[in-house]
């Protein structure tokens, strides 16, 4: 990292890398894939870690978890603001994703459910919330791309933030 703009180098686009393949990979692997010390990676990791420009965390696979199904569902918002409502709706187990939104809906968020009775509880649920006036769902067919380590990844950019290895 340039100590000077704290921009991500060569070394450290590298380490990111080969930490998005195998975020389990260990330091001594990480040195001998750069050609570089032990000691020089294990620095530059922490140093990652500290400027939150590096995170390296577990993703559970849904469907290992029993989970088949994945839905979007919009929400439209009344008589309570929208960031309070997605505070409540962020507690269920089932959400893994909310997003305050512009447009006609309030509120977007990503859950998953076990099978078809699993979406109609989970609707019931949510739609029980206080504020909630609308739910818009929509069920994956096929997923297509779930991928949770992505982020915008450009040496040449300039600026950084939060690069997930998973």
């Amino acid at each position: 990292m340039n100590a000077d703009t704290g921009a991500l180098d060569e070394m450290d686009f590298r380490i990111i890398e080969y930490l998005r393949r195998d975020g389990r990979m260990s330091f001594k692997a990480l040195a001998d894939a750069l050609t570089t010390s032990e000691v020089t990676v294990r620095a530059r990791v922490r140093r990652l870690e500290e400027t939150n420009s590096l995170r390296v965390v577990a993703v559970t696979d849904y469907e290992a978890m029993g989970y088949s199904t994945m839905l979007a569902v919009g929400v439209q918002v009344e008589d309570r603001p929208a960031e309070d409502v997605a505070r409540d709706l962020a507690q269920f187990p089932e959400v893994f994703s909310i997003c305050q939104v512009v447009g006609h809906l309030d509120i977007e968020t990503l859950a998953v459910a076990q099978d078809q009775e699993g979406i109609s509880r989970l609707l019931t649920r949510l739609a029980a919330v206080p504020g909630v006036r609308r739910l818009e769902p929509s069920v994956a067919l096929d997923v297509l791309k779930n991928q949770s380590n992505w982020v915008p990844f450009d040496k040449n950019n300039k600026t950084t933030g939060v690069l997930e290895a998973c």
